[in-house]
């Protein structure tokens, strides 16, 4: 495994800096610095979709007849190291990472003539229905039912911890439509339009105080059985298919990126050794975060050369999906302590890009405590940390 740009991979990788330095608005970067989540609001997620969009670069993963850009894995990983570095906003995950491949992959023509344009463009911005009061890390046990009538299913039942369910138009939803035999096998993947009657969207507030996830409630909401992903009844096929997608890798970049601001939080802050960042055991902390995150890169170096191969990297999406959200919430820690008394201060109106409002403390303390807060649930979206580590003893040590 050669870890050296080839001369072909820094043309591109100069490529994108320009690209990002004359496209990239300094508002949309100071959002980018300022998320304390993997999601930014859609008003800055879905103007730099646009720029990307534009360009032909915003869907890097998708296959060229569909709209993606033709690069190989290096320059994916190129790309996404050098939009970390300059602090471009995320793009919602939702449509390009999760539900898009998945159309590709169990969509029919239609389907995916109709769906992958606007996820591409952003018209459609999509919820995921997955979890339910009950029904978080044992999905199989889901119980909002979808009962066919004619050409519709009738749905009731509920949705939690609905991530921009509130913004968004469209949702890919796992629904029961058979109560008998193995659990797995009466589930059905639905794409459904979030402006039909009977849907309620109710606000759950995090802990870091701010409105992200929801409950959504569904009372007798009919939807077209052309909605229907797959075959009725093996929606668990589309729906583990989505994971891979959603426990994709690629998080080193943008890990290395949150390690060097620490590392500047602890230089501008007075101990007594002269600086945090002088101070034994947080420098110490410090190293062992980054001999961890080279750890991250060396694992996704290994699955771009399998994945360059033609080989499947195996349980690697559970290692570092694992690896990579431990990872992310010993930073979080260390940006907390960093803060030191200032992380305690709860100032929203002070994290909105373009505030005129005075923080309270220095500028690096604002986002300390929201991240720390909102990345707690990092182990445990997309497959808690635990199930992932029964999936590697399993593929792996063969327990």
């Amino acid at each position: 495994m050669d870890l050296n740009l080839s001369a072909r991979d820094l043309v591109f990788r100069d490529e994108v800096r320009a690209f990002l330095s004359e496209n990239l608005p300094p508002r949309l970067a100071e959002a980018g610095r300022l998320m304390t989540s993997v999601f930014v609001e859609p008003r800055y997620s879905l103007e730099w979709q646009k720029i990307l969009h534009a360009k032909g670069w915003v869907a890097p993963a998708w296959p060229v007849e569909h709209g993606g850009c033709g690069w190989d894995d290096m320059q994916r990983h190129i790309f996404q190291a050098e939009c970390a570095r300059a602090g471009a906003p995320g793009l919602s995950p939702m449509g390009l990472k999760m539900v898009g491949p998945c159309i590709m992959g169990y969509g029919t023509p239609e389907q995916k003539a109709y769906y992958l344009p606007r996820i591409l463009s952003g018209e459609d911005y999509w919820c995921q229905g997955y979890s339910e009061p009950g029904s978080g890390s044992d999905l199989a046990s889901l119980q909002m039912r979808a009962d066919s009538d004619g050409e519709d299913y009738v749905l009731n039942g509920s949705k939690i911890w609905t991530t921009h369910a509130h913004h968004a138009n469209k949702m890919f939803c796992l629904v029961r439509t058979n109560f008998d035999g193995k659990p797995q096998k009466g589930i059905t993947f639905l794409l459904l339009d979030m402006t039909s009657p009977g849907i309620e969207v109710k606000p759950i507030i995090t802990l870091a105080g701010e409105h992200e996830v929801n409950q959504v409630f569904f009372d007798n909401v009919r939807v077209p059985k052309a909605g229907r992903l797959g075959e009725e009844n093996d929606g668990w096929r589309v729906a583990k298919y989505l994971l891979e997608f959603e426990r994709g890798g690629g998080s080193a970049p943008g890990l290395k990126v949150s390690l060097a601001r620490i590392r500047a939080m602890a230089a501008a802050e007075a101990s007594d050794c002269g600086s945090l960042l002088d101070e034994p055991h947080f420098r110490a902390r410090l190293a062992e975060a980054a001999i961890a995150l080279d750890a991250i890169e060396m694992t996704e170096h290994r699955v771009l050369a399998a994945l360059s191969g033609g080989k499947n990297p195996g349980a690697a999406s559970s290692m570092l999906k694992t690896q990579g959200t431990e990872a992310m919430q010993r930073l979080d820690e260390l940006a907390v302590l960093a803060a030191n008394h200032y992380a305690a201060v709860n100032q929203p109106d002070a994290r909105e890009p373009g505030s005129n409002v005075e923080p309270v403390g220095p500028d690096h303390s604002l986002t300390a405590m929201p991240r720390y807060l909102n990345n707690r649930a990092g182990s445990i979206y997309g497959g808690s940390n635990e199930i992932q580590r029964d999936i590697m003893a399993r593929l792996l040590l063969r327990l």
